[in-house]
């Protein structure tokens, strides 16, 4: 098995950047998910609410993080801005401190998503703990749902695609890691694996949500995946579709690295 895809997300819920390869630190994929857009009142924003998001494309230029959506200038912040300005945001549950950064980013996202919103960033001082329940280690996690990687098998798609009328792309998942080589559903049983040099525990199957239904190029929603995939992937109510990981320490990943299963269950 090899990774056969690398996949960086710097703002929550906005579209992610393919990669070759790319450094993997405490918070996982280094700038994955370390931008976030919230409202007034500190509550994170996603395609959930607002589809729009689907549209920003994030891209990185040295120390720069560009923004791009269409009909809007090119948004320029940092990638690791100075936490001048800290506020106080919320992930679920979570609350956490994060960098305001500034009246001209927060009008940027206000005019994509047509709400008053603002970019926040999670300096390396914010801790937010993986939940204990699938850790023991004191692992953290950037403004990510809940767990710093999120694979999914080549596979296992394949096999989802087969039982619709329109295939769907790998980005409608929003995976950081796509595997090939395992069979279809194969990383349900896996414990632990190594890519490379990197550990990873699996620990937790992936609960999907509408975010899923709705096509990144045109915003428009239907029904599918979540029809289909809640026939023969729902677990006490909720739909499966990946699987959630903790990566074990420091260096780099690359496309084409080997995937080993150390551990299944």
């Amino acid at each position: 098995m090899l990774l056969t895809s690398l996949t960086l997300y710097p703002i929550k819920s906005a579209r992610g950047i393919p990669l070759d390869a790319w450094e993997v630190h405490e918070f996982g994929l280094r700038h994955d998910r370390r931008f976030m857009v919230v409202d007034q009142s500190g509550e994170f924003l996603t395609q959930r609410d607002y589809p729009s998001l689907a549209l920003v494309a994030p891209a990185v230029d040295g120390n720069v993080l560009q923004v791009s959506a269409p009909g809007m200038p090119l948004l320029e912040v940092p990638l690791e801005p100075k936490p001048t300005v800290m506020t106080g945001v919320t992930v679920w549950r979570d609350q956490c401190a994060a960098a305001w950064l500034g009246e001209t980013a927060a009008r940027w996202f206000s005019d994509v998503l047509d709400v008053s919103c603002s970019l926040v960033h999670m300096p390396d001082s914010t801790r937010r703990p993986v939940d204990p329940a699938y850790d023991s280690t004191g692992s953290r996690v950037s403004f990510a749902d809940a767990f710093p990687f999120l694979l999914i098998s080549e596979a296992s798609l394949a096999d989802l695609n087969r039982r619709l009328t329109d295939p769907l792309p790998m980005s409608r998942f929003r995976p950081n890691l796509t595997v090939g080589g395992a069979a279809a559903y194969d990383e349900d049983r896996w414990a632990r694996i190594e890519i490379g040099k990197i550990g990873l525990r699996v620990v937790k199957p992936c609960a999907r949500c509408v975010i899923t239904t709705t096509d990144q190029n045109t915003l428009q929603r239907g029904v599918e995946p979540l029809r289909t995939l809640a026939a023969y992937r729902n677990t006490g109510g909720k739909v499966m579709f990946g699987q959630n990981a903790i990566h074990e320490g420091a260096g780099h990943l690359r496309v084409g690295d080997r995937v080993l299963v150390t551990h299944q269950l």
